[in-house]
């Protein structure tokens, strides 16, 4: 079905992942030249079926980071990839469109239309996707609409895209999990004005990914050459998709393994000694997020006391456990009697060999052998002491 050519040319904005912009003056003028552009893109469109030319329809005007992310997650996947993206707020135009994202007051998954704006709409990740728990209580914007309902595929397909992975479905899961959290729930709380917390902020933080995203629309008042919307949402796109992928990658290719490792050594824990609070890692990685998530997983929580490992040879580190990952306070600290002393001093003391070091607050401490690492975690264990 071809579209009218006349209501396109007079009511839509365009922007695609491969349309050319002028950049530079001509006889016609940049501005003037780069509305023919325009007019010449919409003619090759209209000349296409429908079937082949996909849409993605959004709002114009001033453009948020919830609609800029949804664009481009949905341009990642293979049905999406050639899309077109119209801006455009005429009802007319959007229902024509495979998909329309923050505009239009429609939520209907089964039609294709994610606008969070309505009155009526109150959905979160927990409301949505009930398997995740109850604690996702954010309302949704348009990006975390997307994410809701596509999210598997997206992850699935920039994985692919990047670095030719494909993981399971439980892995799957706890990226999917962690990429909301760690992501798409602050763009969704900003974007409907939740509050991190009660009350003043102390200062205000101007650098996150909405404020940048949010710079790149234009000046109310400081004009220094012709401003193009479509370019600078395209931008808007690349930098905030530009760091979701980022965290796919972090989350895929350093956090997980990092989990697997944490809790290999919580499933071998009575290897280590015989009361289960002492864990080894086979190799140094972030534990205490994995810990304290596993602990809960694994029905002990609170149990793991001490962690051992080695960052190189001769090199061996017994570290206390927080009562929470950003917490400063441990579960038990190291010997109380140790804390601040060093080496022969340390070692005529706790009367263990190969002791190196105790942190004055007893968080950690080092040894030059592995026996001597875990002696530390086992005499501190059994120490008659309180902090």
């Amino acid at each position: 079905m071809l579209r009218q050519s006349t209501t396109l040319l007079r009511q839509i904005q365009i922007t695609s992942r491969n349309l050319p912009f002028c950049t530079s003056s001509s006889v016609f003028g940049q501005k003037s030249y780069s509305k023919i552009r325009y007019s010449k893109r919409i003619l090759e469109i209209m000349s296409e079926s429908s079937e082949k030319v996909k849409t993605i329809g959004t709002h114009d005007g001033r453009f948020h980071c919830d609609e800029a992310l949804a664009c481009f997650m949905l341009q990642r996947l293979d049905q999406y990839k050639d899309a077109e993206i119209i801006r455009t707020r005429k009802d007319d135009i959007l229902d024509t469109c495979d998909i329309v994202v923050d505009v239009g007051s429609v939520f209907d998954k089964e039609k294709n239309r994610f606008d969070h704006h309505q009155q009526s709409f109150s959905d979160t990740l927990s409301s949505l996707r009930p398997e995740f728990g109850k604690n996702y209580n954010v309302r949704l914007s348009s990006a975390g609409l997307i994410y809701v309902y596509f999210g598997e595929d997206i992850i699935s397909a920039i994985l692919q895209q990047e670095s030719g992975l494909e993981l399971d479905k439980k892995s799957l899961m706890m990226i999917y999990r962690m990429i909301y959290e760690k992501f798409i729930q602050e763009i969704d709380a900003i974007d409907n004005g939740v509050p991190m917390f009660p009350g003043e902020p102390t200062y205000t933080i101007n650098t996150n990914i909405n404020s940048r995203v949010q710079d790149l629309n234009q000046k109310w008042k400081v004009v220094k050459e012709p401003y193009d919307s479509n370019v600078h949402f395209r931008k808007a796109m690349e930098l905030v998709g530009g760091e979701f992928i980022e965290k796919i990658l972090y989350y895929t290719e350093s956090w997980l393994p990092a989990r697997s490792i944490v809790e290999t050594a919580l499933i071998n824990r009575h290897k280590i000694h015989e009361s289960g609070s002492i864990i080894e890692l086979d190799q140094f990685c972030p534990w205490k997020e994995h810990l304290a998530q596993l602990e809960v997983e694994h029905n002990i929580e609170g149990t793991i006391k001490y962690v051992l490992f080695n960052e190189r040879p001769s090199d061996f580190r017994v570290m206390a456990v927080p009562i929470n990952p950003d917490s400063l306070t441990c579960r038990k600290f190291l010997h109380k009697d140790w804390r601040g002393l060093r080496e022969a001093e340390l070692e005529k003391l706790s009367g263990i060999q190969g002791i190196n070091f105790v942190h004055h607050n007893g968080f950690i401490g080092g040894a030059f052998n592995r026996n001597a690492s875990l002696e530390m975690a086992v005499k501190s264990l059994q120490g008659d002491y309180t902090d």
